[in-house]
């Protein structure tokens, strides 16, 4: 994290098929071709620091001027890349939006090329919102995903509380960007978040009643909040 807004440059390929995103590590499943416009990636285990980074969004440019543009593309990483020959497998949309206007067709069949990639800030129109998971039994069992997380941000701690109540009870990371607590109390519930943009950390408060009374599996709600904030600068020395 503290080289945030570092340049870094590797090699990136790309899925010739779209359903192999859709079972992807960070577990978003049929949800994931809706992100960014399809435009997602899986990232090698070092980006993806064990799911933290989950939902992360990196601007990912081709290195090779004659065949590519100069602005990249933005993708969203959703998937652990086990392979150890490129940092970033791009979904085939995203790898072919880096080309020129004519020149898709060559670079799709280069399959890979070297590239600079750098994480920014993610943009959603969405507020955070937390999908409820089919293991979860009410009233104790409380697994949730995190969805639509803005800014350049990590969430490292989440709380939850039967709303009104300071009784806050810590939930702990199952993978990436679900959490999950067997000691939930009885609805409504309301949350709370430790978000990072990469120094220090601060407190996010969910809307009152995050989860009703009656919250189900399955069901997605609305946290009422937008994530903004962005990882400090770093000096050129930092970037490794």
């Amino acid at each position: 994290m503290a080289c945030g807004r570092c340049v870094l440059r590797s090699k990136a390929g790309y899925f010739s098929s779209l359903s192999a995103l859709s079972v992807g590590t960070c577990g978003y499943g049929s949800m994931t071709l809706g992100l960014s416009g399809g435009y997602v990636a899986a990232a090698s285990s070092a980006l993806l620091r064990d799911g933290v980074a989950c939902g992360a969004c990196f601007q990912v440019r081709c290195r090779n001027t004659r065949i590519c543009r100069g602005g990249g593309v933005k993708v969203i990483l959703t998937d652990l890349n086990e392979s150890n020959d490129t940092d970033l497998v791009l979904s085939r949309p995203a790898f072919v939006a880096m080309a020129r206007h004519t020149a898709a067709g060559e670079l799709e069949k280069l399959g890979t090329v070297d590239v600079e990639y750098k994480r920014i800030p993610c943009e959603h129109t969405k507020n955070l919102s937390i999908k409820v998971e089919e293991k979860s039994q009410r009233p104790n069992l409380l697994a949730i995903k995190f969805l639509y997380q803005g800014g350049q941000t990590d969430i490292v701690a989440v709380d939850v509380a039967q709303a009104g109540s300071s009784d806050w009870r810590f939930m702990s990371r199952v993978y990436g960007p679900v959490w999950s607590t067997s000691r939930a109390p009885p609805g409504p519930l309301q949350l709370r978040m430790v978000v990072t943009g990469g120094y220090g950390g601060k407190w996010v408060y969910a809307q009152s009643e995050a989860l009703p009374v009656d919250w189900g599996t399955g069901s997605v709600f609305d946290l009422g909040v937008q994530i903004t904030d962005i990882a400090r600068g770093v000096a050129a020395k930092d970037c490794k």
